[in-house]
């Protein structure tokens, strides 16, 4: 099977141009460990989920280090290296008293590592972040299409978003991702539900409950599934607050946690010209819509489901933030609001570019108060049928 990856080009190059370390963070399962392996076959590979190669690294000892390690030149990989105690100490030691290495590390969990390994790690390191599949690599992986591209983003940019006829059965392929999601085993395993529901048994429980920051497990899952349930609408702290029973500090700390560890990630509101704009009230979205979907349990087909609007602009949204980190496309992403309801899912800047993107899964009428108030933006409107 075809496994290729946007980013792929990206790490290769990266020991043609830096002698750094490259840190490459994502959720479990995203791919990141058959990524490396299969771009850097002769690596040296060290899991840090075993336990010999865990209590070695752990002695922060070079002349352990010396013994374990191989004396040529070569890419060293650590696997899963927020397992150990002190991640960032580890990889000092290695990269300034190791010349030989090319080191090469990975984390499920950011905020482990960044907690960890940032101070000790400055000027030492280029992270790189690896998210559930894109659209179009799936339909790459899946046979379906020949070449990666980044068309959703391009048929906007180009205002090239029209309905075309496909050699696939591009509703069906889109219906079964806005279900299960993009994460790469369900290439192989379409519909598997199990999967799903037991990845986010791990990623919520084991990668994410477990931390010691989080005090109030069930409090933490409740949030979690609050914020399931209102993807595409506006997000406030102190309702959150008192719906929860939990303070607002805490429950701003459990976001962060969250977004430091693949889940969710916020948009935030686009204020340019009035008072009467939404201005401080963030949107969450989800990086996975299976994750998603198994936080509210319903994995009935898309068509027949109420929140088919809410997961399809999900969808659009986070393959927006995919190529815009992969092709380095610099947009700024937010949504815009007015306190009367006028509404855009999502605005993209750049420079003095404005583009305003409406998201349908039905006929409305475009958002006229956007176009009177920001003439010199380009608005454009994606739906199930015109956005691949």
């Amino acid at each position: 099977m075809k496994q290729n990856r946007h980013i792929d080009s990206i790490l290769l190059g990266h020991f043609r141009h830096y002698k750094e370390i490259m840190i490459l963070l994502g959720a479990r399962q995203v791919g990141k460990t058959t990524l490396l392996k299969r771009l850097f076959p002769d690596a040296y590979y060290l899991l840090v989920d075993n336990e010999t190669v865990k209590q070695n690294l752990e002695r922060y000892d070079i002349s352990v280090y010396r013994q374990i390690l191989p004396s040529q030149t070569v890419k060293l990989i650590i696997d899963e290296i927020h397992l150990l105690s002190d991640p960032g100490r580890a990889a000092k030691i290695i990269y300034d008293q190791i010349p030989n290495i090319n080191l090469i590390i990975t984390g499920s969990s950011s905020l482990q590592i960044k907690n960890r390994a940032t101070e000790s790690l400055a000027g030492r390191k280029f992270e790189y972040r690896l998210y559930p599949l894109t659209f179009s690599e799936y339909l790459f992986q899946k046979g379906i299409e020949n070449n990666l591209n980044y068309q959703i983003i391009e048929n906007i940019l180009q205002n090239h978003a029209k309905e075309k006829t496909h050699t696939f059965d591009l509703q069906g392929v889109l219906g079964n991702v806005l279900i299960y999601g993009l994460y790469p085993h369900l290439v192989d395993q379409p519909n598997n539900s199990d999967y799903i529901k037991n990845l986010a048994d791990s990623v919520i429980f084991k990668d994410l409950i477990e931390l010691k920051t989080i005090e109030n497990r069930s409090g933490a899952l409740n949030l979690l599934r609050l914020l399931a349930y209102q993807i595409g609408s506006l997000v406030n702290i102190s309702e959150l607050s008192n719906r929860l029973n939990m303070n607002a500090v805490t429950v701003r700390r459990y976001l962060n946690i969250f977004e430091q560890s693949f889940i969710i990630f916020p948009l935030k509101p686009y204020s340019k010209t009035g008072r009467d704009e939404i201005g401080k009230m963030n949107k969450y979205y989800f990086y996975d819509l299976g994750l998603r979907n198994a936080l509210v349990d319903n994995f009935n087909p898309i068509q027949s489901r109420q929140d088919y609007r809410v997961i399809f602009e999900n969808f659009i949204i986070v393959e927006f933030l995919k190529a815009n980190a992969y092709a380095n496309f610099g947009f700024k992403m937010n949504f815009w609001r007015t306190k009367q309801g006028s509404e855009i899912d999502l605005v993209l800047t750049k420079n003095e570019e404005v583009w305003g993107i409406e998201i349908k899964t039905g006929n409305n009428r475009a958002n006229q108060a956007f176009i009177n108030r920001y003439s010199q933006a380009q608005v454009r409107t994606l739906s199930p049928s015109n956005f691949y």
